[in-house]
């Protein structure tokens, strides 16, 4: 079971050593920007630097996490980045942003790249899409269960990535815009401000409904690695490095003995833990007991005699490197010492000419035992091998002087690494759309009781939910229908894929695709693909990317600013939520069963519906645009999203769309004019 890979995170110079220490065999690290966490330390030039040789002269790879969403004004900088993780060279970029994953795919194609989990990927087909786009690893989302893992991993190739211990959102990864449209704080760009744990009621019994434990499935580490899963990772950049070291020891005993000391055990959720940990998504058993919160309890138990115990465990130098030796002395020659690895680096050191010994030669047991002193060095004498004159000797001091150059050097030569071969893209990339005004408007409704105002509109977005019945009633009213596949698929992608080729033969063959799982699924059937905004387009590069892959249009993603709109450069249609209760999560674990709501501490209700595998929690106002339609340059279509308003509702609202007016109650602006950070 070894082959599983232990990927520790880092969020500072200070978390590599016991990470390495401790007995990882990667860890993921965040440049000074373009990280998921900006609030971790993070590492500038010198210590990313730092840490690539330190990590790769001890046998540990490095992952860079360049796992946020970039606008068009920041790809020089992210660029920077990049160019630098090539020159190093770091082992793979860690990556959630699509058109700079296309970028990196054609300016640096050997370059190394894993999917984030910030992608979203949770279905066989959306790995499939990714290992064609050329990614070797993918990041899944959290709340798959065992079953489920295993059956997306007997249709791929690519290696898989799993979380195994650490906090767990409510939300799946990338899909979460409650910091956002709360505070202009973006979790897809690394400025969470994790409202998720503060007090929201189900109105039942649950004061905390969007806090879950920490995930922890250190002890199915085994039955990862039967499956063939290439990687069990530890959330944790933010945690301090006792955090990071018992989290190592707990995956590598886990791994190599079967079992956990209860003392390691202890230590790990004293360290950190929100009412202690949960395997719920993995085993399938959701519900009540997968929600806690951190409390004072939690906070005291990792005491400085805890957190003392844990750094001692790691404070010296770890053997993890086995090298052999080959030691020769000859009469007349200088003395030398051979040293090399396991991964095909050596190094030869010469020293002093030997003497005829007057009393005592040296033996090869003397030879070896100075030579192999390896303490203090990332290095263990797997073998030794000592050709020597009988009669000679040389000073001790000659024989460890050897010793330390040949590994000194061997170190060296452990971080060398070619660079990996990195273009220059042209920048500003190209901006060619025209300045206009939206001329199309479209509707995403939940059931099929849409008013006859709607029956202008470019297009309806309906559930696949619906009877035959009802999608014929609609396409003979005459309205343009085509179906929207849901954000989530867990456990279902079969049974939606089969589903929508039922729905092709009533004639439909248009999709809203908001998962690249999604746009796989249409692309397999052929359909015709307008994406949504759970894509993520934030960027030019992603417009040119749907483009390509040929999608018809796009929703730009709900954090942009009606500026950054305006500037985005491709050819295809760009559209806006321009109306509706906007998604803030999406969320496998209901948070409210039985009122359909949460509150928060200041009484306001947020709604919550159910589609697909997963529960949307809507935001407590509208986003309305409807009198500002002067204002919504170069977009071409207007999405008006509607969820729990009744047709009088609908009906009474498409009239404001179309004279242009404010209705009555309160509402917002999104984020069309503050946008985030």
């Amino acid at each position: 079971m070894n082959h599983l890979e232990i990927l520790a995170p880092a969020g500072s110079l200070e978390s590599i050593y016991p990470a390495v220490r401790m007995g990882a065999n990667a860890v993921y690290i965040g440049a000074w920007k373009m990280s998921a966490r900006s609030s971790a330390q993070n590492f500038n030039k010198e210590e990313l630097k730092t840490a690539v040789e330190y990590c790769h002269a001890r046998g540990v790879k490095v992952y860079l996490a360049c796992n946020t969403l970039v606008h068009d004004d920041e790809f020089r900088t992210a660029w920077d980045i990049i160019r630098y993780a090539c020159e190093l060279p770091v082992d793979a970029l860690i990556m959630q942003d699509i058109g700079l994953i296309s970028l990196v795919r054609k300016y640096a194609p050997d370059m190394r790249i894993h999917g984030s989990t910030q992608m979203s990927v949770h279905t066989s087909m959306g790995v499939q899409y990714l290992e064609k786009m050329g990614l070797k690893r993918v990041v899944l989302s959290r709340e798959l269960s065992e079953n489920e893992i295993r059956e997306i991993k007997d249709k791929t190739n690519a290696e898989l990535e799993i979380f195994v211990h650490g906090a767990l959102c409510m939300s799946v990864s990338g899909q979460c815009y409650f910091s956002a449209m709360l505070g202009s704080r973006s979790g897809n760009r690394g400025a969470c401000a994790q409202p998720c744990r503060l007090p929201f009621s189900d109105g039942f019994r649950n004061n905390y409904a969007l806090s879950l434990k920490d995930n922890s499935i250190i002890e199915h580490l085994h039955e990862l690695s039967e499956m063939g899963i290439t990687s069990a990772k530890i959330e944790g950049r933010m945690k301090r490095p006792e955090y990071v070291g018992i989290a190592v020891k707990a995956c590598r005993e886990s791994l190599d003995k079967g079992t956990i000391d209860k003392d390691i055990y202890g230590k790990l959720q004293a360290v950190f833990s929100r009412s202690g940990f949960t395997d719920g998504y993995f085993t399938g058993k959701l519900g009540a007991d997968m929600f806690g919160i951190r409390s004072k309890e939690n906070v005291t138990s990792a005491t400085e005699k805890i957190l003392s115990d844990i750094r001692t465990m790691y404070k010296d130098e770890k053997p993890l490197v086995p090298v052999e030796m080959d030691f020769r002395m000859k009469n007349g020659e200088n003395i030398s010492l051979k040293v090399h690895d396991n991964d095909g680096n050596e190094v030869s050191i010469s020293g002093a000419v030997p003497e005829k010994a007057l009393k005592v030669a040296l033996s090869e047991e003397k030879c070896r035992t100075n030579l192999t002193k390896t303490g203090g060095t990332p290095f263990f004498e797997n073998s030794f091998h000592a050709d020597i004159q009988d009669g000679l000797t040389v000073p001790m001091s000659e024989i460890n002087a050897l010793r330390r150059n040949a590994l000194e050097q061997l170190i060296e030569k452990r971080t060398q690494r070619n660079p990996v071969n990195c273009l220059e893209p042209t920048f500003p990339l190209t901006n060619s759309r025209k300045n206009k005004s939206p001329k199309y408007f479209r509707g995403r409704f939940v059931n099929s009781d849409i008013p006859d105002s709607f029956l202008d509109s470019e297009l309806i977005y309906v559930p696949m939910n619906l009877t035959d019945e009802e999608y014929n009633s609609l396409m003979d009213k005459g309205f343009a229908v085509a179906v929207e596949i849901p954000r989530g698929m867990f456990g279902i992608e079969n049974k939606i894929f089969e589903k929508l080729k039922h729905i092709q033969t009533l004639g439909i063959n248009e999709v809203l695709a908001s998962n690249i799982g999604a746009v796989e699924m249409a692309k397999n059937l052929d359909m015709d693909i307008h994406g949504g905004f759970g894509l993520n387009i934030t960027n030019t590069a992603s417009v040119e990317w749907a483009e390509k892959e040929g999608l018809l249009d796009i929703e730009v993603s709900i954090e942009l600013t009606l500026e950054q709109i305006a500037k985005l450069g491709g050819k295809i249609p760009l559209g806006i939520v321009s109306y509706g209760l906007m998604p803030l999560m999406l969320t496998r674990n209901n948070p409210a069963p039985k009122t359909n709501f949460i509150r928060d501490r200041k009484g306001i209700d947020f709604p919550v519906q159910t589609y697909g595998a997963c529960t949307e929690v809507l935001n407590s106002v509208p986003v309305i645009l409807s009198d500002r339609k002067n204002e919504l340059k170069g977009i071409d279509f207007e999405v008006y999203r509607f969820s729990v308003e009744n047709s009088v509702e609908i009906g009474e609202n498409s009239i404001l769309f179309h004279k242009n007016t404010l209705g009555k109650g309160n509402f917002t602006r999104g984020l069309y004019y503050r946008g985030v950070i």
